[in-house]
């Protein structure tokens, strides 16, 4: 082993214990047994399925009274462990950027019926493979990723969706947070290239990024292949010039329909990158397109 690897292991061993310390720490209510089945469930093979599972791992030293009293009574100062784990080394995109990855997991809960503030969770599967909505708890996930085929990711935050949510504007306030925690934490500092926010389809893209004006962050977001986008208007110059009766200028400007190329027009930017297992790649990209505004909704005091 050689000594640089040597001095890796001692900085992650350094930074492990540091987050154990800060963990044990954010433990203000039943600690010791909370701190226990923290390491019961990290060191637990395969997945962990009842509680009974943790009481009997060598980890957690108590009985299994204490697993559930620290469940029932236990507290976490939560907003502590927030700013800790802003704090930690994160992982780093290959142009040295950081990489925010933000999607919604469900804890499925069909058969708790008692627990308050169940919604309907999209998912598949459930022996059939099909399209699925079943009663549970569905948390907004954010995590730093990394370049490369790996599985492992740093999560930041989670926060639970509550029935009839505005889930565009609390996975904005949710990035908003953890952008302000990793700017004070030193994660970020200006000079450094802006931060990349990933969202699926299921988002609405265009206005998290209009809900987060004023942060160093960039968005990128799957758009449904069935979405229709406005081009800009005309200046109001032009649109007089282009009918001298008058009128009211239009809010939106012509339809680009994803799925009719015909809508689409001449893109401002086109690359093309050779790739090992798809072949040639094509990327086209078109400027200033935008949701058809309309006075309900989200955009009701757009102007």
């Amino acid at each position: 082993m050689s000594l640089v690897h040597q001095d890796v292991l001692r900085d992650a061993f350094a930074e492990v214990s540091h987050f154990r310390s800060e963990l044990y720490a954010c433990l203000t209510a039943r600690g010791e047994a909370l701190f226990e089945l923290c390491d019961a469930l990290l060191c637990t093979d395969g997945p962990v399925r009842t509680l009974v599972d943790l009481a009997l791992a060598p980890e957690h030293r108590r009985g299994h009274g204490a697993l559930y009293g620290g469940l029932n009574r236990g507290r976490i100062d939560v907003a502590r462990l927030r700013r800790a784990l802003a704090g930690m080394p994160l992982p780093k995109a290959a142009d040295g950027r950081l990489v925010l990855a933000v999607d919604v997991s469900p804890w499925l809960r069909p058969d708790a019926s008692t627990c308050a503030d169940r919604a309907f969770c999209h998912t598949f599967g459930r022996g059939e493979g099909k399209h699925q909505t079943v009663p549970g708890w569905p948390y907004s996930v954010v995590a730093a990723l990394e370049t490369g085929r790996t599985s492992w990711t740093a999560v930041l935050d989670a926060v639970r969706l509550e029935p009839g949510a505005d889930v565009a504007a609390v996975t904005a306030g949710q990035i908003r947070e953890v952008i302000e925690r990793l700017v004070a934490a030193g994660q970020w500092r200006p000079g450094d290239s802006e931060v990349l926010v990933v969202l699926d389809a299921g988002y609405d893209a265009p206005r998290i990024a209009h809900l987060l004006v004023g942060l160093p962050v960039e968005i990128l977001g799957r758009l449904r292949s069935d979405r229709v986008m406005r081009r800009p208007t005309t200046s109001r110059e032009a649109f007089h010039l282009a009918n001298p009766k008058g009128g009211r200028p239009p809010k939106d400007g012509g339809e680009f329909v994803f799925g009719e190329p015909s809508t689409w027009g001449v893109e401002q930017a086109v690359t093309v990158t050779d790739t090992r297992l798809y072949g040639k790649a094509t990327a086209q990209a078109w400027d200033r397109l935008h949701p058809r505004l309309t006075r309900r909704a989200a955009w009701l005091d757009h102007d």
